[in-house]
């Protein structure tokens, strides 16, 4: 069964910082795009970033550019989203998600989200 577990989430007080992993099994994810969303109460889904199966990487939107950086480790077959500076606006629920090879929608696999709370 393919699956995708999001971890990594918590509280966090603002400019502070988390990693997130997005770990995949089932499937061998470096052949796959993994792509970085969020959502927050009330809001659009907003996709992040997305890292391809050969390690490139799309853009961030403004509000994180800057601050959060995808990476991926094959060997590992994780995704990690590494989010610092973090503001209270960067609360939501972090999601990735799947595609094969390239950083195209539709994803095909979705993880169930961790959730991110910045507050102090």
């Amino acid at each position: 069964q393919l699956q995708l577990v999001e971890s990594g989430g918590g509280l966090v007080q603002p400019g502070g910082s988390l990693r997130l992993s997005c770990a995949a099994s089932g499937f061998t994810s470096d052949n796959y795009a993994i792509g970085w969303f969020r959502q927050a109460p009330g809001k659009e889904r907003e996709e992040i970033s997305c890292i391809s199966w050969l390690g490139g990487r799309t853009g961030y939107p403004d509000s994180v550019k800057g601050r959060f950086t995808i990476s991926r480790d094959n060997r590992k077959n994780t995704v990690y989203l590494q989010l610092n500076s973090l503001k209270p606006e960067d609360t939501a629920v972090y999601y990735c998600a799947a595609h094969w090879r390239t950083c195209t929608e539709p994803y095909e696999y979705w993880g169930q989200g961790t959730q991110v709370t910045v507050s102090s």
